[in-house]
């Protein structure tokens, strides 16, 4: 008797996309994916036309064929004074503060895998809004806004540290403290609002609600040191908060100490997000919906930091092409725009997360 061997049935083994490791030196592993470069690529290519189009579309826009010597310095009558005070210096500081955002929701997501987790949830934003509301109201005239801007949300995040009892190491309880936080945060700013004269109240309410209007080459600076510092430790720990995405236990038993990877990776989200506050007032939305965005372009997991970032800064460099140049809102605050954006993406998501289950 011969026996027929039956041939065997292969299951068939989910996708995962193909990942490569860049290498720099033997401390960084960078993950790379071929969808999120051709992704990425593509997103750089977007904010070159988005940044051309901002230099010259509308009256006193910089003809394209004149760009490139306006841009290096060789301009001449209207086109040197659009580069140097009027448009450049806004360009500049609304792709690093959408660049700087987008980062910093990425780091933020990507500890308390949450879709719905950003600085804007812990109370970073509402305690920058509710600083600049506190300066115009006692130091008027005497400490620039965005200073104090920036100490209400280092003030925001001290008080979120305290109240968690456990510092930025348990997600829950720092979303939870940051709630509060935000709504303390802002009454204040409400309160002064009402409080200050009118005149000074419109020009806080355009603060606190974000805006690249007046920008200059010093807030530019500023941004783009905060990147510099910040970009380069975030590289340091893209590999252990890849390795984090599978769980606590798993990363810790690989060695990548999943408890000060978070802390860390959350003091880079806030010093982003505080970065960008002081040069740009509290910009909303841009830091939950850039990270979701990169996620949904690519469809794999991970935390996506570089897509996110590339992500921010075109949205952002978007919403101010939109404040400036639609005619039907003169010059609103680029924040009205990011927070109109933000809002239907929300609505999107927590539909979408309540139709899995998950809320």
């Amino acid at each position: 008797m011969t026996s027929r061997q039956l041939p065997s049935r292969q299951l068939p083994t989910p996708h995962t996309p193909k990942r490569h490791l860049v290498t720099i030196g033997s401390a960084v592993a960078l993950p790379v994916r071929r969808v999120a470069f051709i992704a990425a690529a593509v997103v750089t290519v977007l904010i070159v036309v988005a940044a051309v189009a901002t230099l010259s579309i509308g009256r006193i826009g910089i003809p394209v064929a004149d760009l490139v010597p306006a841009i290096t310095g060789h301009g001449q009558g209207t086109d040197t004074f659009v580069m140097n005070r009027l448009r450049g210096p806004r360009l500049v500081v609304g792709i690093g503060t959408g660049a700087a955002l987008g980062l910093s929701g990425a780091l933020f997501q990507s500890v308390t895998r949450n879709p719905l987790g950003s600085p804007d949830v812990i109370g970073l934003a509402s305690g920058a809004g509710a600083g600049a509301a506190a300066v115009a109201l006692f130091l008027p005239d005497t400490v620039p806004a965005s200073l104090g801007a920036l100490a209400g949300a280092v003030l925001a995040m001290a008080l979120v540290y305290v109240s968690t009892g456990t510092g930025f190491r348990n997600p829950g309880r720092l979303v939870v403290a940051g709630i509060g936080t935000a709504a303390m945060a802002t009454a204040v700013t409400q309160y002064v609002v009402y409080a200050v004269e009118r005149d000074k109240a419109t020009a806080l309410t355009a603060y606190v609600n974000g805006s690249l209007a007046a920008r200059d080459w010093g807030h530019a600076t500023t941004i783009w040191l905060v990147l510099l510092v910040t970009v380069p430790l975030t590289v340091l720990i893209a590999r252990r908060l890849e390795i984090g995405e599978m769980g606590d236990d798993l990363a810790q038993g690989l060695g990548s100490a999943p408890r000060a990877t978070k802390t860390f990776a959350v003091i880079l989200s806030i010093v982003l997000s505080a970065g960008a506050v002081s040069v740009a007032g509290p910009i909303a939305f841009i830091a939950l919906t850039a990270p979701q965005i990169a996620k949904r372009i690519t469809r794999g997991t991970g935390p996506h930091l570089t897509l996110s970032t590339l992500v921010g800064a075109l949205l952002l460099t978007l919403a101010d092409l939109c404040s400036q140049q639609l005619p039907l809102f003169d010059d609103l605050p680029v924040g009205i725009y990011t927070m109109a954006l933000g809002g239907v993406y929300l609505g999107y998501l927590l539909i979408h997360e309540w139709r899995q289950g998950i809320l």
